[in-house]
């Protein structure tokens, strides 16, 4: 099956380029000028991995991205800037970007991040549409959790973490798994990333987060979802 790429970029130019060599690869590949664009096709229209600019006329790349993922898209999505500052890279990648590419970039790297990004996407487990638990109702097409039928505000990150963990329930999970799959860059994020963020999901869903009942540490192995 071809892959179908969504590119929103500004730059006739590199627009031009990116297509032609996305095409040349085997993938199809849609565009967008701008971020209003970009955010109204990326959130109507299916699409397999969206290349994003981050500096986009209107609404720029970071709002487009997060608006994605409160939407409740989780297409993956790699972000492109002429940014090479940390802080930045860092806040794309918590607003729910899969990987980050400064310009200038050599083609290559572009496409081998682009193969290995939907490489890893298409091997992907779904989680049901929605999930309960305990006294946790979780709608995955909403992007909400409730507890006791209160409203629990997570986070772009834990909310994917834990759909990971639903959608591989009952199986031990590492935490180099679970950074590969729920983080998916290169900025060297530790095992320690994934503790932090479990920890927050327990305070947040566990009747009592010390003795935990759902998501459960496997001493020197990882964490199991069980429910």
């Amino acid at each position: 099956m071809t892959h179908r790429i969504l590119l929103v970029e500004d730059d006739r130019g590199l627009r031009l380029v990116l297509t032609h060599r996305l095409v040349s690869e085997g993938y199809r590949v849609e565009t967008a000028p701008d971020g209003e664009d970009g955010l109204r096709r990326a959130t109507r229209e299916r699409f397999d991995l969206v290349v994003l600019d981050v500096m986009l006329p209107g609404r720029n790349g970071f709002d487009v991205c997060q608006t994605m993922r409160l939407g409740g898209v989780e297409t993956p999505v790699i972000m492109l800037t002429a940014r090479g500052e940390v802080a930045d890279r860092v806040n794309g990648l918590k607003l729910g970007a899969d990987d980050y590419l400064t310009k200038p970039f050599e083609m290559a790297e572009l496409l081998a991040r682009v193969e290995a990004r939907l490489r890893r996407d298409g091997g992907r487990p779904e989680a049901p549409p929605a999930y309960r638990f305990g006294s946790v109702d979780v709608d995955f097409r909403r992007t909400e959790v409730h507890r006791d039928g209160q409203r629990v505000e997570l986070s772009a990150k834990e909310f994917r973490l834990l759909r990971y963990l639903i959608s591989r329930r009952g199986e031990t999970l590492s935490r180099n798994e679970l950074l590969d799959e729920v983080w998916g860059y290169d900025a060297n994020p530790t095992s320690r990333t994934v503790d932090v963020h479990v920890a927050w999901l327990r305070r947040k869903l566990e009747e009592n987060p010390r003795q935990p009942q759902h998501i459960l540490t496997i001493h020197g192995l990882g964490y199991k979802f069980a429910g």
